[in-house]
């Protein structure tokens, strides 16, 4: 039995050690907003937080982040009322929406590290794939949300 914490909920979970992450949080937990993009670490789509830092939870087994505080989208907010969340609305970011969840999770941590990033920091800092390529809208949205993240603060 391994223990994990997920948005502030402790999960014992009755699997193999080396189940991946997603799996953990998507069939056995049920939390679905960390999509399933490549399976191999590359896409970003299951991007989740572990510390505060992003993590492909694809990549990463239960049995080495167990003990770990791990952040999905529904940890975020129940309502979408998180600044980045908020600011990606307001920018109509998505397309297809895919691969959104794992962008706001990089997005968020970028933001934690750099408060108040330039375009070239956001261009270092989100590695995340879209396949629609929304990355105009996504700089605008972490731009605003860095906005939103002072007025709050």
């Amino acid at each position: 039995m391994l223990e994990i914490k997920i948005n502030g909920n402790t999960h014992k979970l009755d699997i193999e050690p080396d189940t991946p992450l997603l799996w953990a949080i998507r069939d056995t937990i049920g939390l679905t907003g960390t999509k399933y993009g490549c399976g191999i670490q590359q896409c970003g789509a299951c991007t989740v937080l572990i510390k505060g830092r992003p993590v492909r939870s694809c990549g990463v087994t239960i049995e080495e982040v167990s003990g770990q505080d791990i952040t999905t989208i529904e940890g975020l907010s129940d309502d979408n009322t998180h600044p980045v969340q908020k600011a990606w609305i307001a920018e109509e970011v998505p397309q297809c929406g895919y691969c959104q969840s794992g962008q706001i999770m990089a997005a968020v941590s970028l933001l934690e590290r750099k408060p108040n990033p330039t375009d070239k920091d956001i261009d270092r800092g989100m590695l995340n794939l879209c396949r629609c390529g929304t990355y105009p809208r996504i700089r605008k949205a972490i731009h605003s949300a860095s906005k939103l993240l002072k007025e709050i603060s």
